[in-house]
């Protein structure tokens, strides 16, 4: 399915209408006022095709918004090398940044690098712990968390339920897994969560999956907060273990994934995927870009509704949030045009 994928972020992306915000120019953030020269954008990985969309979306969004981007860099899911990425791009004298933390904690070295060269950074998909960022741009991940155990609460009402978690060094991974934990809790107490730190990586899913349903054959559902990475494995997991049954049949386990990507709708449709919460491949890019651009141009921003459908959140002292809104999709709204991961 990586391999589909990776062939079909390759092709050209349609983009969807844009819109600005209602914020007004207000003292320097940085930049000095100057839109132009090179920008630079890092990537965390490209062997999860929501990254591979991503990628094939940040030069098309920096042409659209105006500026020159650089070839993205590719961390390699590697919190060390993407300082290093952030230097390199540093010294080759880039005006601004868009940068995709992997760890939450470490990003603050690199986004000192920046602040020490005057130059602003944009944060997209994970917020950093501290630092100095013009803006995050980022769905709520505490949502996905929350609708993912709603999706599966609706379907399972009591018993054994895996959710397969991101990376606990960045804050979506723990905004995810927290949140699925408590909901669960709260709102369904007769259903008993498993647990699987697999840190965005598709072996550690597929091997505790394994060792999970060898010891849990009852299991009934299954969130993985990274459909890119986690479905393929997840599927198979549940195949060699002769539990793979669509959503028609009573055995079917339950699945809910975080991503929206082709894949992840074409397996809707197929019957054997019940939910995923589509996080924005397309408004991530642009909106990382639109940010960049404002903040490269000297202005400062406040929380506050946005008038594309989102709205700025300070979630830590002075590090604002455009939470982009991040739909359910089932069956019912799969076909939606909307949807970035129908318009590849």
């Amino acid at each position: 399915m990586i391999r589909l994928a990776a062939a079909a972020a390759a092709c050209g992306l349609v983009l969807t209408a844009c819109g600005s915000t209602k914020d007004k120019p207000a003292a320097s953030a940085g930049g000095g006022g100057d839109t132009g020269g090179k920008v630079g954008a890092t990537l965390p990985l490209l062997t999860s095709p929501f990254w591979q969309a991503y990628n094939n979306y940040v030069p098309q969004m920096a042409k659209q918004t105006g500026l020159d981007a650089l070839p993205t860099v590719n961390a390699d899911n590697d919190a060390a090398k993407l300082i290093t990425d952030i230097g390199t791009l540093l010294n080759q004298g880039v005006k601004g940044l868009v940068v995709t933390p992997i760890d939450s904690a470490a990003i603050v070295a690199g986004l000192k690098q920046a602040e020490n060269k005057n130059v602003p950074v944009v944060a997209v998909d994970v917020a950093p712990e501290s630092g100095k960022v013009a803006m995050v741009v980022r769905a709520d991940n505490k949502a996905y968390g929350t609708k993912a155990c709603e999706e599966i609460g609706k379907r399972v009402k009591s018993g054994k339920v895996v959710q397969v978690m991101g990376d606990l060094a960045s804050v979506n991974g723990r905004d995810r897994s927290a949140a699925f934990r408590d909901c669960m809790k709260q709102k369904y107490p007769d259903i008993k969560v498993l647990e699987i730190a697999a840190e965005w990586k598709a072996d550690k899913a597929s091997s505790g999956l394994d060792s999970l349903l060898t010891a849990n054959p009852d299991i009934k559902g299954v969130y993985m907060q990274a459909g890119g990475v986690y479905l393929a494995p997840t599927e198979q997991a549940l195949k060699r273990k002769n539990l793979f049954f669509p959503t028609s049949d009573p055995r079917h386990v339950v699945l809910v994934s975080n991503d929206g990507i082709p894949q992840e709708l074409a397996a809707i449709r197929a019957g054997e995927l019940d939910a995923t919460v589509s996080q924005p491949a397309d408004a991530y890019a642009k909106y990382g870009m639109y940010w960049l651009k404002k903040a490269m141009a000297g202005e400062k921003f406040q929380p506050g509704p946005t008038d594309h459908g989102s709205t700025i959140v300070e979630i830590s002292p002075g590090i604002l949030e455009d939470q982009l809104p991040a739909p359910v999709v089932t069956k019912d709204n799969v076909d939606d045009k909307a949807l970035w991961g129908n318009n590849l």
